[in-house]
């Protein structure tokens, strides 16, 4: 156990245990897929997965906070970046790239609760994840509160609009196994029926929170 402690940390090797962590927990789940496969996978034995990483919990965690964080980071990209894009195409960017990541990560959606839950997402300003929450919360926020301010988004609290776009996207992944079950649905379909919501979200988000009026001159202009 001594000679363990005093071992040199190897970069290379700690990668090598991510990236084959994040490829089976994305394709068989987190509870499917045991520490040993992981280290197969990674070319290592057991015994060095767990002096690296202590438990698949601790591996799970820290896969999925980088991934949180690189996905967080691309959103807020897409709003920063397309600031000349309307309101619905900035949304339609945000879904997309939402989709794309639940389609990659399918264990994503109860991390981020586990997380929120624990508290983690409460106020550690050190910690990298509530930054780029809290950054991506204040842009999303400023963009419906402009849009709301300007007419062409209903007067609503941003939370609802928020809470629904994040409901029709998550909620499919959430629920995934028990949707399959009671539907028939394979994996494969699954996934196609994931991939159309890409365009479904945007034209029922704009049904539920558009200005009556603009949706009237819309009409119109048709």
């Amino acid at each position: 156990m001594c000679a363990k402690k005093n071992l040199p940390i190897d970069i290379s090797t700690e990668e090598k245990i991510k990236a084959a962590a994040k490829k089976l927990f994305t394709q068989k789940g987190f509870s499917a897929t045991k520490t040993r496969d992981i280290a197969e996978e990674a070319g290592i034995n057991l015994a060095l997965l767990n002096y690296y990483f202590r438990s698949k919990q601790k591996l799970f965690e820290i896969v999925m906070r980088e991934n949180v964080i690189l996905f967080i980071g691309g959103m807020i990209d897409s709003i920063k970046n397309n600031q000349h894009l309307t309101f619905e195409k900035k949304l339609e960017i945000l879904i997309d790239r939402y989709i794309d990541t639940l389609l990659a990560n399918p264990d994503l959606p109860f991390f981020i609760l586990s997380v929120s839950h624990s508290g983690h997402f409460g106020g550690d300003e050190k910690d990298p994840l509530f930054n780029s929450m809290k950054e991506l919360r204040t842009a999303f926020f400023k963009d419906i509160v402009e849009n709301i301010q300007s007419g062409h988004l209903k007067e609503i609290h941003p939370l609802h609009i928020i809470s629904n776009m994040m409901s029709l996207i998550v909620f499919p992944f959430a629920a995934a196994n028990l949707l399959k079950a009671r539907t028939g649905v394979s994996q494969k379909e699954f996934e196609k029926l994931m991939l159309e919501r890409k365009k479904l979200i945007p034209v029922w988000l704009k049904a539920m929170f558009a200005n009556p009026q603009e949706l009237k001159i819309i009409k119109k202009k048709k």
